[in-house]
């Protein structure tokens, strides 16, 4: 593993020369700093979630940190919820943020208004979702940052509102996609990585995700991070948000409509155009990666060039996985704060 990720720096190195001598202000690059896996969270719980209705959803989201300051919305994944970034909130707010931090729909206690809504887990989808939420709760610019899907929708706000972006921090960097991306082969060893979505692409996948959706999450955890030895309460904390009514349609949704085996709804379709297109991302971002992610991730090299602004690229080594945030609470927060210039 150091020596793919060592490999993988050099790479990523050779074509961020290139990125620092057309002046994009791009600053230590191979920074690379260190943090011990957690086992369990320093903070219980969040407390009281709030509610807001924000386009076509009522959404739940915790929020820490003083109502004037500056905003910071964290995103989480597949198949996590808010509390990976319990250990984030604190240190954010302590250094004056308004942290907001929303359960994606089909998680916890968001759910759709309306009972006809299709259940639409495409990424226009939930990117509209996060500026609805702006929008309800005033926000006119904001700090975006998460992993996995998270971070897939923290690149297209920045992408596709950059007047709404303060700054982008994006686990595993520009997922930005399409169907037409997502049909191209890979080869053996990628697809095995991704076994789910074609277990998802079937009746039985769907059916046995509902079925053992807790064992299936749990599962999910220990092979995005195989180094992290989180504890059992830990992971039942944030399985409760997977009892959500629509958590298993929503998830079956996104991983067919990428293969092109569900439909989208037709007022996403210029959005899931323009992400077609693979629109670079000009607001000052950071990505991450953690030196032991073991979900798919593209190597940092291949998506360099994607970024037009302020630029860093960090890795978080120590065993650090998948759930970044969680793992290495530290290291997310401080990316936040240097992403945003230090506020």
């Amino acid at each position: 593993m150091t020596q793919i990720i060592d490999q993988h720096r050099r790479q990523f190195l050779g074509v961020a020369a290139g990125t620092v001598a057309i002046g994009l202000g791009v600053i230590d690059l191979a920074r690379a700093e260190t943090e011990t896996p957690r086992s369990s969270a320093t903070n219980a719980s969040f407390g009281t979630i709030k509610q807001i209705n924000a386009g076509v959803l009522n959404v739940g989201y915790a929020e820490a940190g003083p109502a004037m300051g500056p905003v910071a919305i964290l995103l989480h994944g597949w198949p996590y919820d808010i509390h990976s970034f319990v250990d984030v909130a604190p240190i954010l707010a302590q250094a004056g943020y308004r942290v907001i931090i929303p359960y994606l729909r089909g998680y916890g206690s968001t759910h759709f208004l309306s009972s006809e809504a299709l259940r639409n887990g495409e990424p226009a989808a939930l990117a509209v979702d996060i500026i609805a939420l702006m929008d309800a709760l005033n926000i006119k610019k904001a700090v975006v940052a998460g992993f996995d899907w998270g971070a897939r929708t923290a690149d297209i706000i920045a992408a596709l509102w950059p007047e709404r972006c303060r700054a982008l921090v994006s686990v595993s960097g520009y997922l930005i996609s399409s169907q037409a991306a997502g049909n191209a082969p890979l080869p053996p060893a990628a697809e095995l990585q991704w076994w789910y979505q074609f277990y998802f692409a079937t009746e039985r996948g769907r059916a046995g995700y509902e079925k053992y959706t807790h064992d299936f999450a749990k599962l999910i955890w220990k092979l995005a991070s195989p180094q992290w030895k989180f504890d059992d309460a830990t992971f039942d904390r944030s399985a409760k948000a997977f009892e959500n009514k629509d958590h298993v349609a929503i998830t079956i949704h996104n991983y067919r409509w990428r293969h092109g085996l569900a439909k989208g709804e037709a007022k996403y379709e210029e959005i899931e155009k323009k992400l077609a297109a693979t629109p670079v991302i000009d607001v000052p971002t950071i990505t991450m990666e953690g030196d032991a992610n073991g979900a798919p991730h593209p190597d940092p090299s291949a998506y360099a060039k994607r970024f037009s602004g302020r630029y860093d690229y960090r890795l978080i080594t120590g065993g650090i996985g998948h759930n970044l945030p969680q793992e290495a609470p530290q290291a997310f927060a401080k990316a936040v704060i240097d992403a945003d210039g230090g506020a």
